[in-house]
């Protein structure tokens, strides 16, 4: 590879890097066609952009990227892909579906919500991880709970009370 691809290599990688919030590195070697297809199909599905890439250029890539990726570094040993996302929890939970017919792809590092996880060990913490979106949605639920109960409480109190007036109102009536 020429010296001018590998910096537009580099360079389309760098801006991934800033464009997706999240990235997961995986090894994906030993799939076969027909495999690497059907994940690469599935990452579609999911909105996961799936690239393979040389671990120089990779480590070149993340050098030009704003942020410490010194941890990731010595993960990027034998073949490497990685899997770019929006939604940090993603890749975990379409890895972990793939596995269940297949051994790969392993996790071998991750940069999801500002954290570095590191090891295939990880992925079950990776899949229990919250979205934003999920977040706020958990917050608008705590939040609306307590005004429920409140409004509850006034409905079947203003029943109550109607029903003692009425009752009141007929003994007066006698």
């Amino acid at each position: 590879m020429r010296r001018e691809d590998k910096n537009t290599v580099i360079e389309n990688l760098a801006e991934q890097f800033k464009e997706y919030g999240h990235f997961y590195l995986t090894d994906t070697a030993q799939l076969n066609a027909a495999d690497t297809s059907q994940l690469r199909r599935k990452c579609y599905e999911n909105d996961i952009k799936l690239v393979v890439v040389k671990n120089t250029l990779l480590k070149r890539a993340l050098k030009q990227t704003a942020g410490d990726f010194e941890e990731l570094f010595p993960v990027l040993k034998n073949a490497t892909s990685i899997m770019f996302t929006q939604s940090g929890n993603a890749p975990a939970k379409l890895i972990k579906e793939f596995r269940k017919s297949h051994d790969k792809p392993l996790l071998k590092g991750a940069y999801v919500q500002e954290s570095i996880y590191i090891g295939d060990n990880q992925l079950d913490a990776l899949v229990s991880l919250k979205t934003k979106d999920e977040l706020v949605g958990d917050i608008i639920m705590m939040l609306q709970s307590p005004a429920a109960n409140v409004i509850s409480a006034l409905q079947s109190g203003g029943n109550k009370i109607h029903g003692v007036l009425e009752t009141l109102s007929k003994r007066e009536e006698k």
